[in-house]
C-alpha cells in the first residue's frame, strides 16, 4: 500500500496542474470572449483524466486501510477525533463531490452552445478545483497535516 499511498500523493500534483490549467483556460476564454478550442477541451480532458486515477487510488487506500473499518466500528469515535473524521468523512466525501463536478461538467461544456462553455467550464471546473483545494491534508493545517512530497520509508 505505500506505492499506491506515494502515487496518491504525487499525482495531487498533475491533479492540481490540469485543475488550475482548466481553471485559467474557462477564465481567459470568459473574459475575452474567444472560441473554445481544442486546447480547452484537452484541459479539462486531462483534469478528469487525472482525477479518474486519483478516485481508483483513492478508493484503494480508503477500503484497504483502516478507513473503513472505523466507519463499521462506528461513526462517534471517528467523528470525535480530527483526523480520523477528515480522512474517513471530509476527504473522501469532498473529493467524490468533486470528481462529479468534473464529470458533469465535461458533460455540460460538450452539450453548451459554443459561446456558453467557457462559463459552464468556470463553474463546475473551478468549483471542483476549489474544493479539491480545500480537502487536500496540507502541511499547515495541524490537526490533519501531512507533507507535501510523500516517499518510501
Amino acid at each position: 500500500m505505500q506505492v499506491v499511498l506515494v502515487l496518491h500523493n504525487l499525482l495531487r500534483w498533475a491533479v492540481l496542474l490540469f485543475g488550475l490549467w482548466t481553471v485559467l483556460n474557462a477564465l481567459s476564454g470568459v473574459m475575452s470572449k474567444r472560441a473554445y478550442s481544442g486546447n480547452d477541451n484537452r484541459s479539462n480532458l486531462l483534469f478528469m483524466i487525472f482525477c479518474d486515477i486519483q478516485l481508483a487510488l483513492g478508493l484503494t487506500l480508503y477500503f484497504s486501510n483502516s478507513w473503513f473499518d472505523k466507519i463499521k466500528s462506528g461513526m462517534g469515535e471517528v467523528m470525535k477525533n480530527a483526523s480520523d473524521r477528515f480522512f474517513t468523512v471530509e476527504h473522501a466525501g469532498m473529493m467524490i463531490v468533486a470528481w462529479l463536478l468534473v464529470h458533469v461538467g465535461r458533460s455540460a461544456v460538450k452539450k453548451a452552445a459554443p459561446a456558453a462553455r467557457h462559463k459552464k467550464m468556470l463553474l463546475f471546473f473551478g468549483l471542483a478545483f476549489i474544493i479539491i483545494l480545500a480537502s487536500i491534508p496540507w502541511p499547515f493545517r495541524t490537526e490533519i497535516a501531512k507533507p507535501l512530497f510523500r516517499w518510501f520509508n
